[in-house]
């Protein structure tokens, strides 16, 4: 018995060196496929809303970047069905928007926040890209809370940080609370309805996932979320540089590669940054994202 043990210990021991850690992937061609899983009208346009911003050097939004004045947005977009629309991400009331400027008092646009919540409550369903304040709170930490978790999608992931490590007390879940919500739990993609993909995609928190979205005119998007806080860091394959937040930043590495060869070859393909500005500003002028919520 006790050389049946030292052999087992010993195959563990060869074992383990062979394992790798499996590196993040994704295929555009498989999302697409799964984009025309559920039969239906795709959506029609996406706007965007800007309702906060913070302002913060462009260093510590891409490795390397000049100490210059940048601006991150806070925002959430929509996605306009025929017959209804979903939002992607839910905002944050001036609460949770106070604790992103550390004790410096930064921009919140309390009109631009009540069309959010507005928006909010009258969607069919809410998405979010992940479980940090600035996109959760508006279903998590707000009066409506109990009329929007039934709409509300959260991953397993999502709902596991905002239990257990919460970004700030104000949006930590408790388990009466959790069960509201509809959680889901996906392998690498999952259709979320006629035009809409999900695409697991942890690295900046756990429970992050990008959102592919494709309109009935053919036009493609692709929200990332905060996989990069600015643009750059795709065209660069950089990542932040900021002290204050804690990511897996090889698998981000992988996903800004793999986000970078789509800018380069899909011209069709329109990469959103949540908190990019600049490129907010440049899309809406060019109308490829509409100024205002339905």
């Amino acid at each position: 018995m006790k050389r049946t043990s030292h052999l087992f210990m010993l195959a563990l021991v060869l074992i383990a060196p062979l394992q790798k850690q499996q590196v993040w992937t994704a295929n555009i061609d498989q999302i697409r496929r799964v984009a025309r899983m559920i039969p239906g009208r795709d959506p029609l346009r996406i706007n965007v809303l800007k309702f906060a911003e913070s302002r913060r050097a462009k260093k510590f939004s891409v490795k390397g970047a000049p100490d210059e004045p940048s601006v991150q947005a806070r925002t959430v977009f929509q996605v306009v069905y025929a017959d209804g629309y979903v939002m992607l991400d839910a905002g944050m009331d001036q609460q949770v928007h106070n604790f992103f400027g550390r004790g410096v008092v930064e921009p919140y646009d309390l009109e631009s926040a009540k069309q959010v919540e507005h928006a909010v409550r009258g969607a069919r369903a809410i998405i979010v890209t992940h479980e940090h304040g600035d996109h959760v709170a508006g279903v998590v930490h707000t009066p409506f809370a109990n009329e929007l978790a039934p709409k509300t999608i959260l991953t397993r992931d999502q709902v596991q940080t905002l239990l257990t490590n919460p970004q700030m007390p104000e949006i930590k879940l408790t388990p009466e609370a959790a069960v509201r919500y509809n959680v889901v739990d996906y392998e690498k993609y999952l259709p979320l309805g006629s035009g809409i993909v999900l695409i697991k995609a942890p690295g900046h928190t756990p429970g992050s996932q990008m959102i592919y979205v494709v309109l009935a005119s053919g036009r493609e998007y692709l929200f990332i979320g905060d996989t990069a806080w600015h643009m750059d860091g795709v065209r660069n394959i950089k990542g932040k540089d900021a002290p204050w937040i804690q990511e897996d930043e090889n698998t981000l590495v992988a996903q800004l590669s793999w986000l970078n060869g789509l800018y380069k070859t899909e011209k069709n393909l329109f990469i959103i940054a949540s908190h990019d500005d600049e490129q907010r500003m440049d899309l809406v002028k060019k109308g490829i994202l509409g100024n205002k919520l339905e």
